[in-house]
């Protein structure tokens, strides 16, 4: 890495930081006055960057399984944002203390009073709420520690044994990670209503952070084009980004849309209500900017074969994508909190602030910590060799 590329990605990590610690700092004075609020807001802001880490695991385990010259510029970034998972594990830990004023389950005066609290005891239950969260963040941050661990073996070696580890863990853990995400988002997200199931919601937050992660790499693809050893990554590269980035965003909206659809058709009174009060008031605002820039827009434009071999029209695309996305994650949380119409708190932008900083300022100190491209990777030189 360049010494230009250094000094900027300690700048970088540092101005992170300090955002994030004044995040943190205005969450725990907003905590003394309004608790739920807090914990409303600190559960929305950790899991959109658990969210983005935990896509870009999703894409390095897909890319060691399938190949492919897309993956190779932005490894790199990939590996830096999911080695983020043992500290973002560390940081549900405020979420433990939070359990009565986010989740209807866990307050004993709601569970006598609502039969379909009880039947679901002892499943969702304080002590094994905990032991799922606990489980399923030590797995993740120890595959990501493996996956990181050969990645950077790799470069030291020619020989082929690191790959081979890489690809013989990424198969069952793309497997592994669907399975157990669905337990957490469940207990996460979903309970956060009484009523509410369905057993399409995990598939949506997974797809949802795919996006967010192949956007977020194709913005840093552009910021550090030109430097050594990335090079100026011809138009091909782009266009496999933006043609990866149109297929997740439509299947992120055709799971969307499809649960949306059967809820609608079936109109049960248990299913319908998470709906309707995420349509109240101000909240049609806010399904309004998802669907344009989390579907329709992006969609649009990514039809176009300029608009993925432009680096500068593409990286436009992609950044709407994770403002967009970041949204649709809000809505998934907050109007279980503001039933009656969207309400907005500074304790929001705080929380996704303070995590935010802290996140980026750790991604930028591993980015820095290897080379930005890998080396020895049989795969990638032979793929290079064959365009060449």
């Amino acid at each position: 890495m360049s010494r230009r590329a250094e000094l900027r990605l300690r700048g970088f990590r540092n101005g992170a930081l300090a955002v994030g610690v004044i995040g943190l700092v205005g969450c725990c004075v907003g905590a003394a006055y309004n608790r739920r609020q807090f914990f409303a807001s600190y559960l929305f802001g950790y899991l959109f960057w658990l969210g983005l880490a935990l896509g870009c695991f999703t894409v390095t385990m897909i890319h060691h399984l399938t190949g492919g010259r897309w993956g190779y510029p932005i490894r790199r970034f990939l590996e830096a944002g999911f080695s983020t998972v043992p500290m973002m594990a560390l940081f549900f830990i405020p979420i433990f203390f939070g359990l009565r004023e986010l989740y209807p389950w866990a307050r004993a005066e709601e569970v006598l009073n609502a039969e379909v609290l009880r039947k679901r005891i002892p499943y969702m239950d304080v002590k094994w709420f905990i032991v799922r969260a606990v489980f399923c963040l030590a797995l993740w941050s120890a595959m990501a520690w493996l996956l990181r661990r050969w990645s950077l073996a790799q470069d030291a070696t020619t020989e082929v044994r690191p790959g081979r580890s890489l690809r013989k863990l990424s198969g069952p853990g793309v497997l592994i990670y669907p399975l157990t995400a669905t337990f957490v988002y469940v207990d996460w997200i979903m309970s956060l209503e009484k009523e509410w199931y369905s057993t399409m919601f995990a598939i949506i937050i997974l797809s949802g952070q795919i996006v967010s992660a192949l956007a977020f790499a194709t913005v840093l693809l552009k910021v550090f084009e030109g430097e050594e050893p990335i090079g100026v990554p011809d138009q091909l590269i782009y266009h496999q980004l933006g043609n990866l980035l149109l297929t997740f965003v439509l299947f992120w909206t055709y799971v969307s849309f499809g649960q949306l659809l059967v809820i609608y058709s079936t109109n049960l009174p248990q299913e319908i209500e998470w709906y309707l009060h995420r349509i109240a008031g101000g909240w049609k605002i806010i399904i309004a900017v998802i669907a344009a820039f989390h579907f329709f827009i992006p969609f649009f434009l990514l039809l176009f074969r300029v608009m993925k071999r432009n680096p500068g029209y593409l990286v436009t695309i992609a950044s709407g994508l994770l403002v967009a996305h970041a949204i649709a994650v809000y809505w998934l949380i907050a109007p279980s909190f503001h039933e009656r119409g969207l309400a907005v708190s500074w304790l929001d932008f705080a929380a996704g602030a303070g995590l935010g900083g802290i996140w980026l300022g750790t991604f930028a100190w591993l980015l820095a910590r290897a080379p930005l491209m890998p080396r020895n990777d049989p795969r990638m030189i032979e793929e290079l060799a064959h365009v060449a």
